[in-house]
């Protein structure tokens, strides 16, 4: 098990560039087994649940190159349908939350797919009905059978079908949408997903012979083809990671600039920010946050105190509650921080309340933080990362407290951030790697 041991009080600054999103990588990834013709993809973060997810896919039969650092080609023409079956297969499915997606796409074009249930963050209930129920609605026979926690999905001609979601679910969606493009007939799906790595799925898709128009809406209808062919795709710098950076740049007194954002697909992330005083600034296409000794955050019109809750897109991804929620500590004012999706992820604040914050836990998805506008830095401890999110937001707290902090498990860190310790060293962090 890695550790990272931070010292904090240091100031980043210069420039810093995103990594590929994390949650588009692991979409387009699965969707190169819809085809048999070779698919180029650049800008691949190269964390560990892609690279995970990457091996998994060479094991199935897919022929894979790393041309260079992000860029992979994927030519998936000899996939063996048998190794699902086998036990290394189970081991790899369990390990990563990702691998849910090759259900849709083997569906599609093999006419069966199966999954153990898969693995991921503990961040409470993650259930998978969305995915199998809209499989079943195109026709496929599910089972699961719980003395083994395998699902299986069996149809060997989908036919299109109007399916209303019970929820938004992006992976359900994104499953959902490659069984469909290769099925008979017309699909149309409400209360569809339609973040903006969702819609670089259905872009990549339609690129690669696909028909399916409402993208970007929550009504997709896509109409079935017999086959697709290659194409090329980059992938879109990884919003999550940029709001992290923001929330670094406030914690620690620190001028930089992130640079190639894709301003026009953070949707609320950058104005959600700016409402607990963070100043930043929109230069073409990067993003500049000058060095703030305060910040104060906003309230309600009527005064009262300002709630940041996540909701489907374009409301406010999950994933950075938890940034928010440690940058709020240090700020003027008071917040609640609302955690609707998942009931385990607000459970890390116990350790930013060792370090001095002031945050009263209300329930499991609702903690208000009092800011106490650096009145009482936060101190160093030691920790453990209990998810991706978590992690690095006791990794910005120890950035920004006194003295020395240790923070264990850090490979739930490495898979959503590449090289975060390298990078931030390289502007000017104290972040040692132990093994």
């Amino acid at each position: 098990m890695a550790t990272f041991e931070v010292t904090g009080g240091y100031r980043l600054s210069g420039e810093i560039h995103p990594q590929g999103a994390k949650n588009e990588a692991l979409q387009v990834l699965c969707a190169v087994l819809l085809t048999s013709d070779e698919i180029l993809i650049e800008n691949i973060p190269e964390i560990r649940d892609v690279t995970k997810l990457i091996e998994l896919l060479s094991d199935l039969g897919v022929e894979v190159k790393r041309l260079e650092i992000g860029k992979y080609t994927f030519c998936a023409k000899n996939v063996d349908i048998e190794y699902l079956k086998t036990e290394k297969f189970a081991q790899q499915a369990t390990t990563l939350r990702g691998s849910i997606m090759i259900v849709g796409p083997l569906l599609g074009r093999f006419g069966k797919g199966y999954i153990p249930k898969p693995g991921g963050d503990k961040i409470g209930r993650r259930k998978l009905d969305t995915h199998f129920i809209g499989f079943e609605k195109l026709g496929a026979k599910f089972n699961y059978d719980s003395s083994t926690n395998f699902f299986t999905v069996e149809g060997k001609n989908l036919k299109g079908s109007y399916m209303l979601l019970d929820e938004a679910s992006v992976t359900g969606t994104a499953n959902i949408i490659m069984a469909a493009v290769l099925a008979k007939g017309t699909t149309t799906i409400f209360n569809a997903a339609c973040e903006p790595y969702l819609q670089q799925l259905c872009i990549m898709l339609n690129n690669m012979g696909a028909k399916i128009s409402g993208v970007g809406s929550n009504l997709l209808n896509i109409e079935g083809v017999t086959s697709l062919k290659g194409t090329k795709h980059k992938v879109l710098p990884d919003m999550i990671e940029i709001g992290s950076f923001i929330g670094m740049a406030a914690m620690t007194k620190s001028e930089i600039t992130i640079k190639n954002v894709s301003y026009n697909n953070l949707g609320l992330i950058p104005d959600a920010f700016k409402r607990l005083g963070i100043k930043l600034e929109k230069r073409n296409d990067d993003i500049f946050i000058p060095a703030q000794e305060h910040y104060e955050i906003d309230t309600f019109i009527d005064g009262s105190i300002l709630t940041i809750a996540d909701a489907i897109w374009p409301g406010l991804t999950p994933d950075l509650l938890s940034v928010f929620l440690v940058v709020a500590t240090q700020a003027k004012g008071s917040v609640l921080i609302h955690q609707k999706m998942f009931e385990s992820r607000l459970f890390f604040v116990d350790k930013l309340i060792e370090m001095g914050a002031q945050i009263i836990l209300c329930d499991p998805h609702r903690a208000t933080v009092i800011g106490m506008d650096r009145r009482f830095p936060l101190h160093g401890t030691t920790m453990s990362s209990p998810d991706i999110r978590a992690g690095v937001a006791l990794l910005i707290a120890a950035m920004s407290a006194k003295g020395k902090s240790i923070i264990h498990n850090i490979e739930q860190i490495d898979r959503g951030y590449q090289n975060i310790d390298e990078r931030l060293n390289m502007m000017g962090a104290q972040i040692k790697r132990l093994n």
